[in-house]
């Protein structure tokens, strides 16, 4: 799988089929970006597509090449969601990733992440462009990935606009919007994408899943509800330190599965 990755990245960089003619620094400056962004997490959204794709294909054989295309969209979703985070950091404000100052707090970098993290998702489409273009599933395909782009987009905008309204009313946080920004900001993504594209690859029409869609997306917001608050209450005490007791309270109280449910 990371030998796929360094396959995509060299030809993003080095192909002339990329259409863009680049100069020695803004290879430079690429390729710095994506071993920044791109590789650095746990990789499961798109080792999924993988672990997926191959138990649907349990039983037959499966040469290099089709291996490959489900690395080729595993990677994708990675590449995907490195420009979600660019841009999440950003708006969030946030000091570091994955242990990392955040691509954007780099003396180097600054704003200049904005258009990084455009351009991270505007590598997504060609490379399914370059590699999917002449199969018979490619415009599903597509409408798939601008369906999960959209609804992504949404629950980031649900999330900014949720903080800004409940940092004036702590009255507005509740688990129903709790989930709809999980919803659509992670679960469509992080689960779905993953099975969905595995899917297309083994030939399936996915108008006939819509019921694995709606357990996969209920998955998403487990998983997200499951995992937030332990992560918050690991964090060293500095961090908490730096916040006041209101800011603290929200943040749990966004995170609590069950308040506002009674």
């Amino acid at each position: 799988f990371l030998r796929a990755y360094e396959r995509l990245k060299d030809e993003l960089l080095n192909d002339r089929a990329f259409n863009f003619d680049f100069t020695e620094e803004t290879r430079q400056w690429v390729a710095k970006m994506l071993d920044y962004n791109v590789p650095g997490g746990k990789l499961n959204r798109g080792l999924s597509v993988i672990d997926s794709y191959m138990l649907l294909r349990e039983g037959t054989e499966v040469d290099e090449e089709d291996f490959y295309l489900a690395c080729v969209l595993g990677w994708c979703i990675e590449w995907l969601q490195a420009s979600a985070l660019v841009m999440d950091d950003i708006t969030d404000n946030a000091y570091t990733r994955r242990d990392n100052l955040c691509w954007y707090k780099l003396p180097t970098v600054g704003l200049s992440a904005i258009n990084d993290g455009v351009l991270l998702k505007c590598h997504v489409q060609a490379i399914i462009k370059r590699y999917f273009k002449e199969k018979f599933y490619f415009m599903e395909l597509m409408e798939l990935w601008n369906e999960i782009g959209l609804q992504t987009a949404m629950g980031q905008m649900l999330d900014l606009i949720t903080t800004h309204t409940g940092a004036k009313d702590l009255a507005r946080y509740r688990i129903q919007g709790y989930r709809r920004i999980v919803k659509y900001k992670t679960s469509y993504y992080s689960f779905y994408l993953p099975v969905a594209c595995a899917l297309l690859l083994n030939g399936a029409k996915l108008s006939d899943y819509v019921e694995l869609k709606n357990v996969l997306i209920e998955m998403g917001v487990y998983f997200q509800i499951q995992g937030r608050l332990p992560r918050l209450l690991r964090r060293p005490s500095s961090y908490w330190q730096g916040w006041n007791r209101h800011r603290r309270l929200q943040v749990l109280l966004a995170n609590c599965p069950g308040y506002g449910t009674g």
